[in-house]
């Protein structure tokens, strides 16, 4: 048995999870698109190195900023480490954020092999103007894919061009069937209690030191590369830049956090068969349940 932990951020999955392996001779794999890179800390809420010490953590701080990383390159390294941690005869939990990266995991997800098209003639383009391009080639696409969610259409883009056919066609050719017995569970706090911890969470950030980590970054690798792009960094940009409010900075980050945790929930709630529960003490009372029973 495995299990992975789902949920908008800041609704406490890595606490839960970190409960869970010192309890259960559990070892954590890290399923975050951003904490998998090395200096992206503090904005990326990445497990402490005391906490890390707790117990074995996985696939965290092992990605050059400067490198590209893969959900397939992802998938690779999770289903290894999935079977390291079984041959022990422990626990695997897979936790964080990162929909896609955890569904290539624990699904039959193939990836088309290609080589990377060249995208920049897009870069110029707005959301609506990248949407109709991705409307033009694979409207099945589209109806799963929220305007806004830029990175997203141009990857749905990338895909055809790189491949000539479709996401949704590619999708349609597979199963989804899940490989593992894996027991998933999310966390679906009250609306208001979560942005009110979203809130707090980035107001902690700010005294941890974000402004001063995202600065030096940005002086050391500018703000082209892909954790660049992460929440916690990316509103920093127009401030180094142009010196704009700085609260302006804060505020942004927090609507930022909002948005994209009601983006999780919705891919969550679409994408996987969740047992959810109101709080991360149910899902730890439920989990010890089952697990006492294997």
């Amino acid at each position: 048995m495995m299990i992975l932990i789902v949920g908008p951020t800041a609704s406490g999955k890595s606490a839960l999870a970190l409960e869970i392996a010192k309890n259960f001779q559990g070892e954590i794999i890290n399923g975050d698109a951003f904490q998998i890179y090395q200096e992206f800390d503090i904005g990326t809420a990445k497990p402490t190195l005391e906490e890390r010490s707790l117990v074995p953590h996985h696939l965290f701080d092992f990605v050059s900023p400067t490198d590209h990383f893969s959900p397939k390159e992802y998938q690779i390294l999770a289903r290894e480490k999935i079977e390291e941690i079984v041959k022990r005869n422990h626990l695997p939990i897979i936790v964080g954020g990162s929909g896609n990266y955890q569904k290539a995991t624990l699904y039959d997800y193939q990836y088309e092999e290609y080589v990377d098209p060249d995208m920049s003639k897009y870069d110029n383009y707005t959301n609506e103007e990248l949407y109709a391009e991705l409307l033009k080639v694979d409207e099945e696409a589209c109806k799963k894919i929220h305007p806004n969610n830029r990175k997203r259409v141009l990857r749905a883009l990338m895909t055809y061009i790189g491949t000539g056919k479709r996401k949704s066609e590619i999708e349609s050719e597979q199963e989804h069937i899940m490989l593992y017995d894996c027991l998933i569970i999310g966390i679906d706090m009250d609306r208001d209690l979560l942005y009110q911890k979203i809130d707090e969470r980035v107001i902690e950030m700010i005294h941890q030191g974000l402004e001063k980590e995202a600065r030096t970054l940005y002086q050391k690798y500018g703000k082209d590369i892909q954790p660049s792009q992460a929440i916690g960094y990316k509103e920093w940009i127009d401030y180094f830049e142009n010196k704009s409010d700085k609260e302006k900075v804060i505020l942004e980050i927090q609507k930022h956090s909002r948005n994209y945790a009601k983006r999780q929930m919705t891919y969550f709630r679409h994408q996987f068969d969740v047992r959810w529960f109101h709080s991360k003490e149910e899902a730890y009372h439920f989990i010890e349940e089952q697990l006492k029973g294997v």
